[in-house]
C-alpha cells in the first residue's frame, strides 16, 4: 500500500458538491437565500436605491402615514417617523447595520471556536478541560444579559457591539468543532497520517477540518440570525448604534411612543428584522438538511 493511498482524505470536495446539489433542489430554502440576496443588495447600493437620506428631518412631515392612506405621499411610500425622515430609506440602510454586525461576529466567533474546539478536541487533556470550563461559564449567562452588562460597561458603539456579541457566541461553534473533532481524530485517515509522521498541525487542518465545516457553516448561519435579533434587542434598548444612525431596533423603539396614532414607525422596520431572520433560519434549515446527514429523511 502506498503512501498516497495511507494518507488518502475522503472526498469532501465532492461531498460538498454532492450536498450543494441537494441544497439547490429545495426551492423553499432557495427563495429565502433569494431574499437574503435582496437585503445585501440594499445594503450596498443603498446609496443608490434609497429615495431620500435617511438622517434628513422635516418636521412638517412627522408621522407623515404611508403612501396609500390618506394624507401620504407616494415620494415617502412607508411614510415618515417622528422627525419626518423617510422610513424606507431609514430601513435600507438599517440594514447596513444588521447585516454588517450580523456578517462580523459570525466571522469573528467561528474563528475563534474552530481554533478553540479544535485545540480541545484534538489534544484533550488539560487543554479540552480549561477551554470547556470556560465555554460552560460562558454559557451560565444570559445570551442577552450578558451582552447588555458588557455594553453597559464598554459603551454603545458599533465596535463595542461587535465584541460584545462575540464575546459570548463563538463557544457554540466550539462545541460544535470539538465534538467533530474527537470523533474524527479516531478515523483511519487520521490514523494513516499520524503513523507516517505528520505534525498536529498539519493533521488538525488539512485532515480533521476540511471533513467537519459542513456542520460548522449550518450552525454559523443559524446562529447569524440570533446575532441580528440580539442586536436588534441592544439598539431597541439604545446601547447598539447610536442616533441619528438608522439602525432596525432603535427604528422601532423610536416608534413606541407613537404606536397607535402612527403604527407605521414600528411596523416596518419590525416586518424586515422578521423577514430577514425568517430567511436565514429557513435557509438555514436546508443548509442542515442538506449538508448534516444526521437530520437528513
Amino acid at each position: 500500500m502506498t503512501d498516497a493511498t495511507l494518507t488518502h482524505t475522503p472526498p469532501a470536495d465532492s461531498l460538498f458538491r454532492r450536498n450543494l446539489r441537494d441544497f439547490r433542489r429545495n426551492r423553499l430554502a432557495m427563495a429565502s437565500v433569494i431574499v437574503m440576496l435582496i437585503f445585501v443588495i440594499m445594503t450596498v447600493a443603498a446609496p443608490l436605491i434609497a429615495p431620500h437620506d435617511p438622517n434628513q428631518t422635516d418636521l412638517f412631515r412627522r408621522l407623515q402615514p404611508p403612501a396609500w392612506i390618506d394624507g401620504g405621499d407616494w415620494r415617502f411610500v412607508l411614510g415618515c417617523d417622528g422627525l419626518g425622515r423617510d422610513i424606507l430609506s431609514r430601513i435600507i440602510y438599517g440594514a447596513r447595520i444588521s447585516i454588517f454586525i450580523g456578517v462580523v461576529v459570525i466571522v469573528l466567533a467561528t474563528g475563534v471556536g474552530i481554533l478553540a474546539g479544535l485545540a480541545a478536541g484534538y489534544f484533550r487533556g488539560w487543554v479540552d478541560v480549561v477551554i470547556g470550563r470556560v465555554v460552560d461559564i460562558l454559557l451560565g449567562f444570559p445570551y442577552l444579559i450578558f451582552a447588555i452588562g458588557l455594553m453597559a460597561m464598554m459603551g454603545p458603539g458599533l465596535v463595542n457591539i461587535v465584541l460584545a456579541l462575540a464575546y459570548k457566541e463563538w463557544v457554540i461553534p466550539c462545541r460544535v468543532v470539538r465534538g467533530e473533532t474527537l470523533a474524527v481524530r479516531e478515523l483511519e485517515y487520521v490514523e494513516a497520517a499520524r503513523a507516517l509522521g505528520a505534525g498536529s498541525g498539519h493533521i488538525m487542518w488539512r485532515e480533521i477540518l476540511p471533513n467537519i465545516m459542513s456542520p460548522v457553516i449550518v450552525v454559523s448561519t443559524i446562529r447569524m440570525a440570533n446575532v441580528i435579533i440580539l442586536e436588534a434587542s441592544l439598539s431597541f434598548l439604545g446601547l447598539g448604534v447610536q442616533p441619528p444612525t438608522a439602525s432596525w431596533g432603535s427604528m422601532v423603539s423610536d416608534g413606541r411612543a407613537f404606536i397607535l396614532e402612527a403604527w407605521w414607525v414600528s411596523t416596518f422596520p419590525g416586518l424586515a428584522i422578521v423577514l430577514l431572520v425568517l430567511a436565514i433560519n429557513v435557509a438555514s434549515q436546508g443548509l442542515r438538511d442538506a449538508f448534516d446527514p444526521r437530520f437528513s429523511e
